[in-house]
C-alpha cells in the first residue's frame, strides 16, 4: 500500500519544516530597524495599524471596552508585531527588487502575500483540496465495503483490515485540515497541532504498513505491533507539546520512521502479486518525483505559490490514485476470502 509513500513524504516534511529566527531578511539592519519603529509608532511609512492601539488580549490601551477590535479581526490573531514585520518585510522586498537582488526569507519562510487574511492563500487551498479528495476517497471506501460487497451474517465486512483504514482516513484528514489552518496563519497552536497531527499520521502509518505487509491478521499480534509505536509516537507528541518543541529531534524521529515504513512498503511491492499493484508502483513514483519540489526550494511567484504550495498540487491525484488502491485491496482481500469459504 504504498501510497503511504507519498503520504509519508507529506508527513515528514511537516516533521521536517522549522520556523527559524535568524534568516538573512530579518537580520538585515533596514528591516530591523523598521519593525523596531513600527512597533514604537504603529506606522509603517503611512500605514498605520490598528492592532498597535490594543493588547495582546484584543482590550483597547487607549480607549474605553467598546473600541475592542472586532471579532472578525481577531480570529486572524495579527497583533502589532505580525503587522509590522508584514509591511515592513514587504517595503523591504519591494526595495531589493528595484535594486535587481532576489527575495530574502524572514523568519524562516519566504515573503508571502496575504488574501483575505491567509498567510499562505495557495497552500491553505490545496491542503483543503487533498483533505476533500480524502473525504471522497473515504467515503466511497465505506461504500464499497457495507454496500456493494457482501458482508458477514453479523453485517461486517468480510476484508480483515476496515477498522484500521477508517483510522487512517480520520488521521490523513486531520492532518491536512491542520495543514490548512497552519498554513493560514502560523501561530504556535497552529504549529503544535500541524506538527501533532503529522507525527500521529506517520506513527499510525508505519503501524498500518506492518500490519498490512506481513498480513497481521490476529488481534492479539496486531497489540503487540501498535503498543511501542503508539506509545513512543504518544510520548513524543507529549514531549514537543509540553517540554520543549525541540525540531533536530523531531527531525531524526520522522526520518526514521519515514524510512522504516518505506522498506516495509517496498519489500511488500516487491514480492507482492496484487492485481492492482501497479497502482501502488505509480504512487510510489510519483511521490518520489513529487519529493523534487521540496528539494528544489524557490520564492514564491507573486508572492502566491512556491514549491512546497506545487508539492500540495501533487499530493492531490496521487491521493486519488492510492484510494482507489486501497478499494482493489478490499475488493481482491474479499473475493480471497469468499473462494476460501467455498
Amino acid at each position: 500500500m504504498a501510497d503511504r509513500y507519498w503520504i509519508i513524504f507529506f508527513v515528514v516534511y511537516s516533521c521536517l519544516v522549522r520556523v527559524l529566527d535568524a534568516s538573512a531578511g530579518d537580520a538585515d539592519p533596514l528591516y530591523r530597524d523598521c519593525v523596531g519603529q513600527c512597533e514604537k509608532t504603529g506606522c509603517v511609512g503611512e500605514r498605520c495599524f490598528l492592532h498597535c492601539k490594543f493588547s495582546s488580549d484584543s482590550s483597547s490601551l487607549d480607549g474605553p471596552w467598546y473600541m475592542q477590535e472586532p471579532l472578525y479581526l481577531q480570529w486572524k490573531q495579527w497583533d502589532c508585531q505580525s503587522d509590522c514585520r508584514y509591511h515592513c518585510m514587504l517595503d523591504r522586498e519591494k526595495e531589493r527588487a528595484e535594486l535587481g537582488h532576489g527575495p530574502f526569507k524572514y523568519h524562516g519562510k519566504w515573503p508571502f502575500r496575504r488574501l483575505y487574511g491567509f498567510q499562505e492563500p495557495v497552500s491553505v487551498g490545496l491542503s483543503a483540496l487533498n483533505l476533500a479528495m480524502h473525504f471522497h476517497g473515504w467515503l466511497s471506501f465505506f461504500i464499497l465495503l457495507y454496500y456493494k460487497l457482501p458482508l458477514k451474517p453479523d453485517k461486517r465486512p468480510c476484508y480483515d483490515y476496515t477498522g484500521l483504514w477508517h483510522i487512517y482516513g480520520f488521521l490523513s484528514m486531520n492532518s491536512w485540515f491542520w495543514s490548512a489552518v497552519f498554513h493560514s496563519r502560523d501561530v504556535d497552536l497552529t504549529e503544535k497541532l500541524d506538527y501533532s497531527s503529522a507525527v500521529a499520521l506517520l506513527g499510525y502509518s508505519l503501524l498500518l504498513a506492518i500490519v498490512r505487509s506481513f498480513s497481521v491478521r490476529n488481534e492479539a499480534a496486531r497489540v503487540m505491533v501498535a503498543a511501542p509505536l503508539v506509545a513512543f509516537t504518544t510520548t513524543h507528541i507529549l514531549y514537543l507539546n509540553n517540554y520543549k518543541m525541540d525540531y533536530g529531534w523531531n527531525m531524526k524521529v520522522c526520518v526514521v520512521m519515514g524510512v522504516t515504513q518505506l522498506l516495509v512498503w517496498a519489500m511488500w511491492a516487491g514480492v507482492t502479486r496484487h492485481p492492482s499493484r501497479w497502482k501502488l508502483w505509480s504512487v510510489v513514483v510519483g511521490g518520489g518525483l513529487a519529493m523534487l519540489l521540496e528539494i528544489y526550494d524557490f520564492p514564491p511567484y507573486e508572492g502566491l505559490v512556491d514549491a512546497h504550495a506545487l508539492w500540495h498540487a501533487t499530493t492531490i491525484p496521487l491521493t486519488y490514485v492510492w484510494w482507489s488502491f486501497i478499494k482493489d485491496d478490499v475488493e481482491y482481500r474479499t473475493s480471497s476470502l469468499l473462494k476460501k469459504v467455498k
